[in-house]
């Protein structure tokens, strides 16, 4: 029994031994490194300072304050989005200025406001051309070629992702999905949707913009000069005005399309013919269907 007992406590002893023995030691990780602080850093410019007053325009504050009566009063901190919204449409972009004009109307820390502009990229931190094209390259659009979309707004305005034409017309800005995947590839210019794109339709709509720009020297604030007298990369001159994709249509391609102050643009929407997003090739389905009346619906009052 003892020499049972001996064998035991030695085996014991010998297992404590090597756990003192062994080292300890706990791997700390780290995450990657951000290669930008663009997205959650200010950093005061001329443009783009609190020292810089903004107020909103009287007509602004009628529509504060009929967003404010959309929420209860104890919760108007939730109106903080539409504000921000709102106030980048009067200034242009979503500066210092803006966020803290907000959260003054809100009574909330001006963090607060600072987290949501941060966080949402629909909110401009920098100033943005007269036109904002957001190009989408989600899977969609990049099945359909999006690529060459990108390289034909690159190649016409003289611009990579993130940047502003010399003469403040153009801002080109790479985006996730927008929503119009059976209509892939398209661009969002400002609040206008423009889909079934091509390399082709996108340069000739890109040509509209700056032949209506042109035409009515409506450009964005600043001292840039207008493109009329900076025929630089990407300019429009005589022959190229009311280009494809407006007034009668020569091709089923060019869409449809509208005069603006002279000037034929292409409407909103696909610039490949069809009206919303039906089959490319025509219906084939609900063929019989004219126009949806009360005649195709229920009429036992169950719905």
């Amino acid at each position: 029994m003892a020499s049972k007992l001996a064998s035991f406590l030695l085996r014991r002893s010998a297992s404590n031994g090597r756990v003192v023995s062994r080292h300890q030691c706990r791997r700390i990780t780290a995450t990657t490194p951000r290669a930008s602080s663009s997205l959650n850093v200010h950093r005061d410019a001329p443009n783009n300072n609190p020292s810089i007053p903004f107020k909103f325009t009287p007509q602004n504050e009628k529509l504060v304050e009929e967003i404010l009566t959309r929420y209860p009063s104890q919760y108007k901190k939730a109106a903080v989005m539409p504000l921000l919204d709102l106030g980048q449409r009067q200034h242009g972009f979503t500066s210092i200025s803006v966020m803290n004009e907000v959260a003054r109307i809100l009574e909330m820390p001006p963090m607060r406001v600072y987290e949501v502009a941060t966080f949402y990229t629909m909110y401009n931190r920098t100033p943005v051309g007269k036109y904002h094209v957001q190009c989408c390259t989600t899977t969609p659009c990049q099945l359909r070629d999006s690529d060459s979309i990108m390289k034909a707004i690159t190649s016409h305005l003289g611009v990579q992702n993130g940047e502003t034409t010399p003469d403040n017309l153009f801002t080109l800005t790479e985006v996730e999905c927008l929503g119009a995947c059976a209509n892939a590839p398209m661009v969002q210019i400002n609040d206008d949707y423009y889909e079934d794109l091509t390399a082709e339709t996108t340069v000739d709509l890109l040509k509209s913009l700056q032949a209506a720009a042109e035409q009515t020297g409506a450009h964005a604030t600043g001292s840039a000069p207008g493109l009329a007298g900076d025929a630089g990369k990407g300019a429009v001159k005589g022959a190229e005005r009311n280009v494809q994709g407006g007034g009668e249509r020569t091709s089923k391609n060019q869409g449809r399309g509208y005069s603006a102050q002279g000037v034929k643009l292409p409407s909103p929407g696909p610039l490949s013919g069809r009206t919303t997003c039906e089959p490319k090739t025509g219906l084939t389905s609900l063929l019989e269907v004219k126009e949806w009346s009360d005649a195709k619906m229920r009429q036992d009052g169950a719905l």
